[in-house]
């Protein structure tokens, strides 16, 4: 009997030891989830007169109030740093970027309240804090990066934040903050306006030269004229009022019986197409379009036609569009070789420091004379998504022939693969 109330005993105080841990594991649970709750609040983006697509941030007003994004985390040690890359300025290109509080009014573009820092891509002017900007450096346009971030060995109450434009930066100011206390912003006050935000870029300098590790590829262009290279990625930066304001890049090494084939994707048609694919002698004219001059061939985007050393083409494939690949390539002899008479000079190709991107210098025009012409013949085929349009015979010029690419209205973008069939 002793035995017996001595076990209900037990069983008891073991029964409330088990109701005693559920009701702690409870608690538990319900704590973690105030915290995940509180945690939930304070790091939330905020956004107001925007939209987020992934990465996409699009204006969502009427061009009179002024849209804001914050990030939900502050910039840190371990990612102090992050980018914005323009892909429409919209109507005006009023877009900032920047750090504010993480509570900042987002009727206001970043810089104009205390506490707040940004640089303004439409006027170039950084703003601390104030609604009168000064300049910092350039205006920005479509296809360029706007990076922003803080230095690692600023002093305890003072913080260098430095801007870059495409990997280069622009400059910087000190303000009395703590990185913890500043969040990446982004703010937009036109129609039209859209962005690519990176949070997680990175700030990397090489030893050789201070400059950020980008791979431009502007080394593989030999010629650039009224076009701006991001990556694999052509703009056309030109006016586009008449047919001598055309945009032309060229490749540096012609065409050979290893690389002989490349293409273009379209990824922007802007205004009207006017996107030309073909190949050109090295000293083809820079203010005329592919395939219209001497030593030139190139298939138009905009008619579908085929032009061959002449103003005038010739109906040859389908109009081409937004998303359509372009491609253009040789088909050499087999006896075709580089030996001997069929050798070109390649010691004459510029060297990548060389490369004449007329963007930023202003050229003598070219006299369309060009190089003797006359050579062996070569099978030149264009292609539309994968498939042949059509070819043409031409005699290849001394030299070779390279890819060359046209464009001739506002908004046209192009991404080149100088060697989709390599590998």
């Amino acid at each position: 009997m002793l035995w017996s109330k001595r076990f209900a005993v037990v069983l008891r105080t073991t029964y409330m030891d088990d109701i005693n841990l559920h009701y702690r594991f409870l608690n538990w649970r319900r704590r973690i989830r105030e915290i995940r709750e509180v945690r939930a609040v304070r790091y939330r983006e905020r956004l107001k007169r925007m939209l987020r697509e992934g990465d996409i941030l699009r204006y969502h007003g009427n061009s009179d109030e002024v849209g804001c994004f914050v990030a939900a985390r502050p910039l840190l040690r371990r990612n102090r740093y992050f980018e914005v890359t323009i892909i429409d300025t919209g109507v005006r290109g009023m877009i900032a970027v920047g750090l504010v509080p993480q509570l900042y009014k987002l009727d206001h573009q970043p810089g104009w309240l205390p506490h707040s820092v940004a640089f303004h891509a439409d006027d170039g002017k950084l703003y601390n804090g104030n609604t009168v900007g000064q300049q910092l450096g350039p205006k920005c346009c479509r296809g360029d990066r706007i990076g922003c971030g803080v230095s690692l060995d600023s002093d305890d109450g003072q913080l260098t934040v430095f801007f870059t434009k495409n990997g280069k930066e622009v400059g910087s100011v000190d303000i009395l903050a703590s990185p913890d206390a500043l969040f990446p912003a982004v703010g937009m006050h036109s129609l039209g306006e859209e962005v690519l935000l990176d949070l997680n870029a990175e700030w990397g300098m090489e030893e050789d030269d201070g400059q950020m590790i980008v791979d431009s590829h502007e080394e593989d262009w030999g010629r650039l004229h009224d076009i701006k290279v991001t990556g694999t990625l052509l703009e056309y930066v030109g006016k586009g009022k008449s047919i001598v304001d055309v945009g032309l890049a060229q490749a540096r090494r012609p065409l050979n019986t290893r690389f002989h084939y490349y293409e273009l994707e379209i990824t922007d048609a802007g205004e009207k197409c006017y996107i030309a694919l073909g190949l050109a002698r090295r000293d083809y004219p820079k203010n005329r379009h592919p395939g219209w001059s001497r030593g030139s061939i190139a298939y138009h985007a905009d008619d579908g036609k085929l032009f061959q050393g002449s103003g005038v083409g010739d109906a040859f494939g389908p109009r081409c569009f937004e998303g359509d690949v372009m491609g253009c390539g040789i088909m050499f002899p087999r006896d075709y070789s580089l030996d001997g008479g069929d050798d070109w000079d390649l010691d004459v190709i510029p060297k990548p420091s060389e490369v004449q991107n007329d963007l930023y210098a202003n050229n003598e025009d070219e006299e369309d004379e060009g190089e003797d012409l006359e050579g062996r013949k070569v099978t030149v085929f264009f292609t539309r998504n994968g498939k042949v349009v059509g070819r043409r015979e031409v005699a290849l010029p001394v030299g070779g022939l390279y890819p060359t690419i046209g464009m001739m209205s506002t908004g046209e973008k192009v991404r080149v693969d100088l060697h989709p069939l390599s590998g």
